[in-house]
């Protein structure tokens, strides 16, 4: 056996050089048959140690008969039937390789995406505590199919209106609109229906579609491996996102998820063979156009006119108004980030959104405003009836100072005092 600089010395000095077999075999000091060869030889030499044989294989006619009658019997099952007391991990080896021949051929596909063709999407749930807040709301996450460019957004709430909102952030944070959207069974994306029944979307999410001009895709119940790509991703966040960060509230985690998104979609990625950033150009190339859509046409929207309690209830918290509408019609907007009121076209409130549950925000201008104009009615209605306004003065000075004081604050119905002499005269009278 010679080496492989041997062998392509040889066949360098009988090509390249022209020397005659037995040159070369006197030069190299090896045989003229060595020579012959090596010059015939059509692949490169390797050693290969002669196979010397195994304890096992005087039990391979036993091991197949036991795998012929139940091909997923465990090796140390078999060990047992054909009375194996050597190695157990020699017996296994053999098992490894004879198994495949009485299993039956259940080759797996392989799932490929077009450019543009779709992106996966779906909520994940970090486990993880934030300052002030009970539950951690859920992380909106996205992955296109072609590229695996992935985003993601913590949301206020899995609701359809901040569904729909998300989706639209990260939409443009992409840079185009894949031709499908994928969902699982996501109450507010919309409801699979059993029997071959097509899936219903919800009022948002069907509105959305007709804006993007795209298709909305609802999978069935308990089938995440149609969305393996986006249930990889949600994992690969676990284990390397989440180790060692704290976050000081939802947009801390948002910015840094934003940066960590940047540096993995940047990274080369082994199933690909490149980064995602090297094929999102021609997946953004192959998407549709993102639309026009005008600030505040997504999301929350309500009209209500505003009551006495001039308070706006958007999903589980209550926003103060401007006092100064109460009685009039108002629209209510919310986003991701920001709740605002609006009456007439007049802005009348504006809050940062909270993210925290039954919550009640005041806007201080707000609540001073009330408390104005409740002084300013108690004011006219005395004015309306002085000898209420007596009776009243008489119980503030039996009461003390503070509570007339306080007096003008407390809306009570104070009538005059005629109405109950005349109540009394009828009394008589009957």
């Amino acid at each position: 056996m010679i080496t492989v600089d041997d062998w392509a010395e040889i066949r360098r000095l009988h090509r390249a050089e022209k020397m005659p077999i037995k040159v070369i075999a006197r030069t190299m000091g090896i045989s003229k048959n060595t020579v012959r060869r090596a010059i015939r030889a059509t692949e490169v030499p390797r050693y290969e140690r002669a196979a010397t044989g195994s304890i096992v294989d005087a039990f391979e006619p036993a091991i197949r008969a036991q795998l012929k009658l139940d091909p997923k019997m465990p090796a140390t099952t078999i060990a047992e039937r054909i009375g194996w007391v050597n190695s157990i991990t020699v017996l296994r080896d053999r098992v490894r390789d004879l198994r495949p021949v009485y299993l039956p051929v259940d080759p797996v596909s392989r799932t490929t995406y077009e450019p543009g063709e779709l992106a996966q999407c779906d909520l994940w749930f970090p486990p993880i505590t934030l300052p002030g807040l009970a539950d951690v709301p859920p992380v909106l996450v996205m992955v296109s199919g072609y590229s695996r460019w992935s985003v993601g957004r913590m949301i206020p709430s899995r609701h359809a209106e901040d569904l729909v909102l998300a989706t639209w952030v990260l939409l443009a944070e992409l840079g185009a609109v894949p031709k499908a959207l994928v969902w699982d069974n996501e109450g507010g994306v919309g409801k699979y229906r059993r029997g071959g029944r097509p899936p219903v979307l919800s009022a948002q999410f069907n509105a959305l579609r007709g804006l993007l001009a795209t298709r909305v895709v609802i999978l069935p119940p308990r089938d995440p491996e149609s969305k393996g790509i986006v249930e990889r991703t949600n994992q690969y966040l676990e284990t390397s996102f989440l180790p060692g960060r704290t976050f000081s509230g939802p947009a801390d985690f948002n910015a840094q998820l934003g940066a960590w998104f940047a540096l993995v979609n940047a990274r080369r990625k082994r199933h690909l063979q490149c980064a995602p950033a090297d094929r999102i150009a021609a997946d953004r190339a192959a998407m549709l156009e993102l639309p026009p859509i005008e600030a505040g046409q997504l999301g929350w929207h309500n009209q209500i006119r505003l009551p006495r309690d001039h308070w706006v209830r958007l999903d589980t918290c209550d926003y103060s108004v401007d006092p100064h509408v109460i009685g009039r019609k108002v629209n209510v907007y919310a986003d991701l980030e920001r709740v605002t009121v609006r009456c007439g076209g007049h802005l009348v409130a504006e809050h940062a959104r909270s993210w925290a549950p039954h919550q009640t925000i005041t806007d201080p201008v707000h609540a001073e405003a009330g408390r104005l104009l409740r002084a300013e009615a108690a004011r006219a209605k005395l004015a309306a009836h002085p000898a209420a306004g007596a009776a009243g003065a008489a119980g503030a000075a039996v009461n003390g100072a503070g509570a007339a004081a306080g007096a003008a604050d407390i809306e009570v119905e104070q009538r005059p005092l005629a109405v109950y002499d005349d109540l009394t005269n009828r009394r008589e009278a009957s």
